[in-house]
């Protein structure tokens, strides 16, 4: 592993220092390519226009016929955070709107993920005109095709990659389609979504629909934009960051949805001091934890109720099925890291027991991930049409994308992949039980051929030394409220240190005391109790630490050399 210290451009800090940005800010700012205070202005009139997204306007003028004409509205949903809280938004706008509109989220243990033939024999027993995808849709080809069988139109709304076959739908949302000119295609789900009833908002308004009734305010939503965004792990471009930004200024005011709300609340956070670290770490495995252990209804309920009691004991039960999660997790990352000792670590590693359970392996994959810094996929026992299979789930490293890769192992291999779909750098695939020492052995040459010899060094980047006017409470504070995520990343600083003291804290951290030039720094070492030597260079986070009311500053140790 090396600790490395991003580059940045001098002439974009002083730009961003005379701009009056702070001067922490600016070298971190910089080192993100950010180069004019502009980009940092995160206003509403500042997004990029709905009409950039190709097929929009179809979107739009469907959903309108069907609101003005009374017809049957049913989203499907997908089982994670940002299907759940895209659902959310298109449940309170089309309702808003006036529309006859329901859900359905499929039970990922017994349908998988997607519009697949079988879920849509479910949905036409609700008798829907139209079915509306939400995070989802774009790979679904067959259940397309079923759904027109049945005489039932289909509005797709995803922003995953397509494959070779895009479905025949009525209309595409999705900016990663071909031909879609959308500058962000790093959108989330949730964020397609929000710009479809953005755009079906103004065809409403251009028919007069709002003549006579109020027209909504579409930007109570944000909250939930942001949440799904952060929690789906998107790269957080500009347009991004924007949302972002809205939903956390709704949620500090005390305007934000009842059930965002009283998720930070069931955790203990303070909506007033929302921070892009409580929308990824707080609020979003929470919600998760519904889709992967029992039924993401749960969680769509809570996103979609005006009542705050109901509200509050649906994200207590969010909580508890969070802590069981947790407890999960734990248990199959051990028996992991066991099978790990065994195992090759020079390429691709795949992972598989018939006690794991299908809703947390994503989870795994990702802490292996972190671990070995190689692709990894998981695996857990399922079943489908009646046989049994292995249902998996990918994370990859920066230099390999996991998608692409996967492309490559179904092309070389016809029939291996049940089906696969996902990102760059996170993936789901099928395959039967007893292809897996195959997918195996294909996985491991493909990530051989396709990792560069560069990427498989860890890197670890950082934001250089923290001066020690800087190490204060108030600097910590504003670094905890700008906005930070996937592809913008947290400060992170590296410097030399003394190690004065260290001691085991909870069984699992290590509580240190640091000294840099005659000053004593407290700091954890979170999950971690591999002893530091009595000299270290640390990469570290500036954290707020609160113990009996009092706040006082602590580095967060999460690398040394």
């Amino acid at each position: 592993m090396r600790i490395v210290q991003r580059p940045y451009a001098e002439a974009d800090r002083c730009a961003l220092v005379e701009a009056g940005v702070h001067p922490l800010l600016a070298r971190i700012y910089a080192a993100r390519r950010i180069r004019t205070s502009a980009e940092l202005k995160y206003e509403t009139a500042a997004l990029l226009p709905p009409f950039l997204l190709k097929g929009i306007d179809g979107a739009a003028r469907l959903l309108a016929d069907a609101i003005q004409s009374g017809k049957r509205l049913l989203i499907v949903a997908d089982y994670d955070a940002d299907g759940a809280t895209a659902c959310a938004v298109g449940i309170r706008a089309l309702r808003a709107f006036g529309a006859h509109v329901e859900y359905l989220v499929p039970d990922r243990f017994k349908l998988g993920y997607g519009l697949s033939p079988e879920l849509v024999e479910l949905a036409a027993q609700r008798r829907p005109d139209l079915l509306i995808t939400v995070d989802n849709g774009i790979a679904s080809v067959e259940g397309v095709a079923r759904a027109r069988e049945l005489g039932i139109a289909t509005l797709i709304t995803d922003h995953h990659l397509p494959g070779p076959e895009v479905p025949a739908a009525a209309c595409i949302v999705n900016p990663n389609q071909p031909g879609c000119a959308f500058p962000s295609k790093a959108l989330a789900g949730v964020g397609v979504m929000f710009y479809v009833v953005l755009a079906t908002r103004a065809e409403l308004r251009r028919r007069g629909f709002f003549a006579e009734k109020t027209e909504p305010n579409l930007g109570a939503l944000t909250d939930l934009v942001a949440l799904g965004t952060v929690a789906d792990v998107v790269p957080l471009d500009a347009n991004n960051r924007n949302l972002v930004s809205q939903g956390l200024r709704r949620l500090r005011a005390g305007r934000g949805q009842p059930g965002v709300m009283a998720l930070l609340r069931a955790a203990g956070r303070s909506p007033a001091a929302a921070t892009s670290f409580d929308l990824g770490f707080v609020a979003g495995p929470r919600l998760n934890a519904a889709g992967r252990l029992a039924d993401m209804s749960v969680g769509i309920e809570c996103l979609i109720t005006e009542d705050e009691a109901r509200a509050m004991n649906l994200a207590q039960q969010l909580d508890r099925l969070n802590v069981e999660r947790r407890a999960i997790e734990a248990s199959m990352l051990e028996q992991a890291l066991e099978h790990l000792k065994k195992v090759n670590l020079e390429s691709g590693l795949t992972f598989f027991d018939h006690g794991w359970h299908q809703g947390v392996v994503g989870i795994l994959a990702s802490r292996l991930k972190d671990r070995v810094h190689r692709p990894v996929v998981c695996f857990a026992p399922a079943e489908e049409g009646g046989r049994p299979v292995l249902r998996g789930s990918g994370r990859s490293i920066p230099g390999l994308h996991l998608r692409d890769c996967l492309d490559l192992v179904a092309k070389r291999a016809p029939g291996l992949i049940g089906r696969f779909g996902g990102h760059a750098m996170a993936a789901g695939l099928t395959i039967l039980e007893t292809d897996y020492q195959g997918f195996s052995r294909a996985f491991e040459t493909a990530v051989e051929e396709l990792l560069p010899a560069e990427a498989r060094l860890r890197t670890v980047e950082t934001d250089g030394a923290l001066e020690g006017a800087h190490c204060t409470l108030e600097v910590a504070r504003m670094l905890e409220g700008e906005i930070w995520g996937q592809g913008f990343p947290q400060p992170l600083f590296c410097d030399n240190f003394a190690v004065e003291s260290q001691r085991v804290v909870g069984e699992r951290h290590l509580k240190l005391r640091l000294v840099k030039d005659g000053r004593r720094y407290e700091a954890m070492r979170f999950g971690a109790l591999e002893p530091l030597p009595e000299k270290v260079r640390a990469a570290y986070r500036l954290a707020v630490s609160e113990f009996n009311g009092l706040r006082t500053i602590q580095l967060n140790v999460e690398h040394f050399e």
